[in-house]
């Protein structure tokens, strides 16, 4: 023990055995047992720190022994007073006082003994003793300890366990206290903003013959990247490399893009361009700057793909009108393919066509509207399919129909693939004109000329009209060529043969002859037809120009003839006068030959006036001429030449001298100029006549007017005109007026008689229109939607022209009829009331009656039925509920009627039980008067569907367009039953004195809630009880037995009569099953908590009364337990979830009567939360980022918690919480956006129920149960 190092305050070392007194702490050393001789003239030397009793008589350690052996017997000489003055009550005080001082020797004199370990300091000594003197009073004084609980109080300290509900013994602070409640913690870290970004402006890229690489953009700020992946994917394999960008690169990278920047634009982004040289879909996979850190990046894919081309797949240029192009465009690009081509027709307007080609690849994202940054997954290592991205050939058919004739040009504009990617070939940009140069080899351009088809056909004439030429003139053949448009370059000459064959050579029906002569010619189409002299048939057979076929039109064939020419031969008669004898004329008779019509020119002239040139034309061969002069003179008449439809030029007749010579005096004459027989006016009005006058004025005109009978004669004197207004004087009375010219007198003197008459038909008066009446009335009533023909009665001319209208439609709509019969009739097909607006008749306007000019049309009401308002009877919508009954009830619905008796009436029955099929049949009644019944058929239970589907009465049948069915609905209900559940069986129960009865478990079949009549009858009693068991709600129902009518014993139960919801009600009958119930004696349990729900962790607690010891059967998670207690409380610890329900309970006087009860207790979970899925998490985010935090809770919902922020400590120090805050959540998980450095952890949380928090309040942990309201 001495070569262990001690402190300063330890114990001094314990001397070895036979060390001499002052040897202790000296540096010789002797044999055993010998002193040490003491210098001759020195006294002997005593240490001040040698123990009382010797260590070579005593060693320290049996010392030690023997003063906890005199302690010891101190304190059971203690004990011995203490239990001595319980039972001799000797004087308390004396004890303490001698105890107190026995203490105080022995505390104070052991120091004394110098023993190693037992040197204390004076102060040790002082607590020493008071603690003594303490016990000595609580002793003497027989103050009551609580040793048994301080005793319990240190057991649970050493061995603390509780029985669960799981009847399980745990420690209660392995519950209370669950760590594991509360996981996981996230770190955030907040490094130097800096992003990196793949072709941030989103540019195309191709790649071909010119462009052999492509320099991709990667947007670097805020960052120094060391290292660069970037994921390429190949188009034709989908197999994926990475790209990477080594430090030494990225330098010289970042060196070429900082030679635009400078010094003081150190912040602004670097963009490195990288050069590839393979098509692909390219990705920054990884970035990573200086300190070592991955950069944030955003998704950004760049495809680079084949540049576009297209070309022209050439054809022949020579087409005709109609025919198709039929030219293709080859184009090469990623698809969807935008293809610009431009067409000009005829140096007119440019038109730009433009072609969409869509990806043969229905899920491209190049065929969105709008392509997203992320054209793969975000797992490229998935292999996601990139077909949609590869070149795509594809042949575009353009198939035009060349409907005009010219010069056609296609030329291929431009082309766009689906990446943006643009070839213009028609800019002036030197890098297009050098790509156009590289694609000279693919024809860009496309032209036609197109010519018309000629076609041709003869005008004028074919086999029917024949062609007359005059003998021996030729004539030009009509060959019509329509739609001639020659298109530049292209000849006017066209090829055509035809057929001829001489008239003396055709066969009889008027056809060619077998050795017709075909001729061909060069048709020029500026020049109408092809000259011809020889009469015979022509017929057409081909035409054609010099690049296309033609087509020969009808009529193709025409016969040429040379018919006779023309001639005249005349003969003349005097016209005399019949009053003054004078000649006023000659009658000509024309003789001709020749091919009609005929026109003959001849001119006449009145001696000392100008000559007249007249023409007359003919289709006779014998005609007569008159030729009255209007005016009295010597007139000479010649005719000069004349033609007819060959011969059209004039042939001259002044050779053969053919002129006539006549002295002309002409009558005077009147006529009308109106050439209507009869005119019609109204009555009342005057009629004006014109009148033409012939002679020498003046004239005098005499003229009559004739009505019923009476004539009356006018005469009109001077008139200087030969156009005269004769005014008849207003005709007021209706009829026929006959006006007659008499006679005319011109300046000879001579009265001229004259035969013109004209003839006025006067109406007798205005035209009327009013109504008839029916059966004495102006109204009518028939049959819904028959024709019915209203009378008119109309007075005037016909035709009559009359507007009316129904006055009962919703629309002012007025109908114009016409009739010719004065008692025509008005049809009509609907009901209202008409009313005559206008008439007009033939010739006037007329009235309409204001008596008679409505008329009321209305319909015989169709038969109809409702179903009679009653207190039992609701309308829902389409049907009628009658009021439920029961099965063998009586019950009739009644129904009333419209329309004329009687009526017929046909309804279906259909019933749908309850159980089995259903049924349905048809019913037939009439009923004479219009109320009648339909008795309601209550066989059965189930719903009983009445439907009247057919009703007719005396005037209308049945129609199913007319008449809407009536349903009606009756539910009828079973009567109730009831049948005790195990019948017959003996139930044995416990005598309670707090329950209200016994159970008795019944089955009923009906509508809840049930009423029942219950008879209990006790073996020893002849009179029964009876029990009225009312609003039962179930249809299994443990029939409850009041606890007063129940006395130690056996008694029989029977139930007498059931009635439900419905008010159906059923008698049992004297032999029905029955049950007996035997009475005993039970204990009983009691929660002493009201409330019925708990946290795992708190403690369920219930009394019991009866004769210990318990058994308590309960049931936890589903599953049936027993539990034995010993005394009259039971506890247990809710260790775990679930619902804890005492089921029953026996104590030792009942263990055959089980005392079954229900109470039910729910413990809940404790809440929990798992912070980054209960680990650690440390996130890296730049200035200005936000990284998820997220929370997944258990428990039930809602969840309040509470989480810190606390800093980032460095090596060695504690963190400080910076931020505390609370928050709810409704569902299971949360996430929350950080963007502030720090240790996010959750300190508490609660749910609906319950809550937990790892913060100590006043040294307890805080866990209560919670209820939300």
């Amino acid at each position: 023990m001495n070569g262990t190092p001690r402190l300063r305050s330890a114990y001094p070392s314990t001397p070895k055995s036979g060390q001499i007194l002052g040897e202790g702490y000296g540096s010789g050393t002797g044999a055993s047992g010998a002193r040490v001789p003491l210098p001759t003239l020195s006294a002997p030397h005593k240490d001040p720190q040698a123990p009382l009793i010797s260590f070579n008589l005593v060693d320290a350690p049996s010392q030690r022994l023997y003063i906890a052996f005199f302690y010891l017997g101190l304190t059971v000489w203690r004990l011995c007073d203490y239990y001595g003055l319980v039972s001799d009550e000797d004087d308390s005080l004396w004890l303490f006082m001698k105890w107190v001082a026995i203490d105080s020797i022995f505390l104070y004199g052991l120091p004394g003994f110098k023993i190693p370990w037992l040197q204390w300091s004076s102060t040790t000594m002082t607590i020493l003793f008071i603690l003594h003197a303490i016990a000595d009073a609580v002793l003497m004084f027989r103050i009551p300890i609580p040793l048994e609980a301080w005793v319990v109080a240190f057991s649970r300290l050493v061995y603390d366990r509780e029985t669960t509900v799981s009847e399980r013994r745990v420690k209660p602070a392995s519950v209370l206290h669950n760590s594991s409640l509360i996981l996981g913690k996230q770190i955030i870290h907040i490094l130097p903003e800096g992003s990196a970004m793949l072709n941030p402006d989103h540019t195309a890229y191709c790649i071909d013959g010119l462009a052999t690489s492509v320099n991709l953009p990667i947007r670097i700020n805020q960052t120094n990247p060391i290292l660069i992946e970037m994921l390429r994917l190949d188009l034709d394999t989908n197999l994926n490399e990475t790209l990477t960008i080594e430090s030494k690169e990225l330098r010289k990278l970042k060196k070429q893009a900082e030679k635009h920047f400078s010094h003081h634009e150190l912040a602004r982004p670097r963009m490195l361009q990288y050069t590839v040289k393979q098509t692909g879909l390219y990705r920054l996979q990884r970035v990573v700057d200086e300190s070592k850190l991955e950069v944030q990046r955003r998704l950004s894919d760049t495809l680079v793909v084949q540049c576009p081309s297209a070309s022209v797949r050439s054809v022949p240029d020579t087409k005709c009108i109609g025919d198709l192009s039929n030219f293709y465009l080859h184009v090469e690009a990623t698809p969807p393919i935008n293809v610009k081509y431009s067409k000009l027709v005829n140096n007119g307007e440019r038109g730009h066509i433009e072609l969409s080609i869509p990806p043969e690849h229905p899920i491209s994202p190049l065929a969105r509207h709008r392509t997203p940054d992320a054209l793969i997954t975000r797992d490229p290592m998935a292999h996601p399919d990139i077909s949609w991205a590869r070149t795509q050939s594809t042949n575009i058919p353009l198939n035009e129909s060349l409907g005009v004739i010219g010069d056609w040009h296609y030329s291929i504009d431009e082309i766009r693939d689906g990446c943006g990617n643009v070839v213009d070939y028609t800019s002036s940009h030197p890098e297009a004109l050098h790509r156009h140069q590289l694609s000279t080899a693919l024809p860009l351009e496309q032209s036609f000329s197109v010519h018309d088809r000629p076609k041709a056909a003869l005008h004028g004439c074919d086999s029917q009209r024949p062609l007359r030429v005059p003998k021996g003139k030729p004539i030009r053949l009509p060959v019509q060529l329509s739609s001639i448009r020659p298109n530049k370059g292209e000849k006017g000459v066209h090829q055509l043969s035809y057929l001829f064959t001489p008239s003396a050579e055709l066969q009889p029906n008027q056809e060619h002859a077998k050795d017709a002569v075909l001729a061909e010619l060069k048709l020029d189409p500026n020049v109408a037809g092809h000259d011809v002299h020889e009469p015979g048939l022509y017929t057409l057979r081909s035409v054609e120009s010099a690049f296309c076929a033609g087509d020969i039109l009808e009529p193709s064939s025409c016969l040429l003839s040379n018919p006779p020419e023309p001639s005249l031969s005349i003969e003349s008669q005097i016209i005399p006068d019949r009053c003054a004898g004078n000649s006023i004329g000659l009658m000509v008779e024309l003789d001709l030959t020749g091919n009609p019509p005929f026109r003959l020119s001849y001119i006449i002239q009145r001696r000392g006036g100008p000559v007249t040139h007249q023409v007359t034309e003919t289709d006779m061969l014998h005609t007569q001429l008159e030729l009255r002069p209007e005016h009295s003179g010597h007139y000479t008449y010649e005719f000069l030449d004349i033609s007819d439809a060959v011969y059209r030029e004039p042939r001259s007749l002044r050779g053969q001298n053919l002129i006539l010579e006549q002295d002309v005096k002409p009558p005077a004459s009147a006529r009308f100029l109106d050439a209507y027989p009869t005119r019609k006016t109204c009555i009342g009005e005057p009629v004006p006549l014109g009148v033409q006058l012939l002679g020498e004025a003046p004239w005098r005109l005499d003229y009559e007017v004739v009505h019923h009978g009476r004539r009356q004669k006018h005469r009109i004197d001077a008139i200087e005109t030969d156009i005269h207004t004769l005014m008849t004087d207003e005709l007021k009375n209706g009829g026929e007026y006959s006006v007659a010219l008499t006679a005319v007198t011109d300046k000879s003197g001579c009265k001229i008689s004259l035969e013109q008459e004209t003839k006025i038909e006067v109406a007798l008066q205005r035209p009327k229109a009013s109504f008839g009446l029916v059966e004495g009335q102006r109204s009518i009533l028939a049959l819904e939607d028959k024709l019915v023909k209203l009378p008119l009665r109309l007075q005037g001319e016909s035709p009559y022209t009359v507007k009316y209208q129904n006055l009962n439609q919703a629309e002012d709509e007025v109908t114009t009829s016409r009739f010719r019969n004065s008692n025509d009739e008005i049809n009509v097909r609907q009901a209202g009331t008409y009313e005559l607006i206008q008439i007009h008749d033939a010739t006037c306007p007329g009235n309409v009656e204001a008596a008679a000019k409505r008329f009321t049309v209305e319909w015989i009401p169709r038969p109809g039925v409702q179903v009679t308002e009653s207190a039992t009877v609701e309308q829902s919508q389409d049907r009628f509920i009658k009021r439920d009954i029961c099965e063998g009830d009586e019950d009739a619905i009644g129904l009333s009627f419209s329309g004329t008796p009687p009526f017929d009436v046909e309804y279906s029955h259909h019933l749908r039980p309850e159980r089995g099929s259903q049924s349905a049949n048809t019913k037939k009644f009439t009923a004479g008067i219009s109320l009648a019944s339909i008795r309601m058929d209550s066989i059965g239970a189930g719903i009983h569907q009445y439907k009247i589907t057919k009703l007719s009465d005396l005037s209308y049948n049945h129609d199913p367009r007319k008449f809407s069915p009536i349903a009606i609905e009756q539910r009828v209900h079973a009567r109730p039953t009831v049948t005790f559940v195990e019948g017959g069986m003996t139930y044995r129960y416990c005598k309670e004195e707090q329950a209200g009865g016994e159970n008795v478990p019944v089955s009923l079949q009906g509508l809840p809630p049930f009423h029942l009549e219950v008879e209990i009858r006790h073996h020893s009693s002849t009179k029964p009880e009876l029990v009225t068991i009312p609003n039962i709600e179930t249809h299994q129902y443990n029939l409850h037995i009041p606890h007063r009518l129940l006395a130690l014993g056996t008694h029989s139960v029977r139930i007498r009569k059931i009635r439900d919801a419905h008010g159906c009600q059923r008698r049992m009958e004297q032999d029905a099953p029955h049950v007996q119930v035997n009475v005993a004696e039970v204990p009983s349990i009691t929660a002493l908590e009201t409330q019925t729900n708990y946290c795992v962790g708190e403690r369920i607690s219930y009394t019991l009364s009866g004769s210990p010891p318990f058994n308590v059967f309960y049931t936890f998670q589903g599953q049936e337990r027993k539990a034995s207690a010993t005394s009259t409380n039971f506890r247990r610890l809710a260790e775990q979830p679930g619902e804890f329900t005492i089921t029953a309970i026996t104590d030792q006087r009942s263990a055959d009567c089980k005392a079954h009860v229900h109470i039910t207790k729910i413990i809940h979970e404790m809440p929990s939360v798992r912070v980054s899925k209960g680990r650690t998490a440390t996130v890296d985010i730049h200035e200005g980022g936000e990284a998820e935090i997220l929370f997944e809770f258990g428990g039930s919902p809602p969840f309040e918690f509470t989480y810190t922020r606390s800093s980032n400590p460095p090596k060695g120090k504690k963190s400080q919480i910076l931020d505390t805050k609370s928050d709810i959540s409704f569902e299971h998980t949360k996430t929350i956006l950080a963007s502030d450095e720090g240790i996010y952890e959750v300190v508490a949380i609660k749910d609906r129920f319950c809550a937990f928090s790892t913060q100590k309040v006043q040294g307890k942990s805080g866990q209560k149960l919670l209820t939300y309201r």
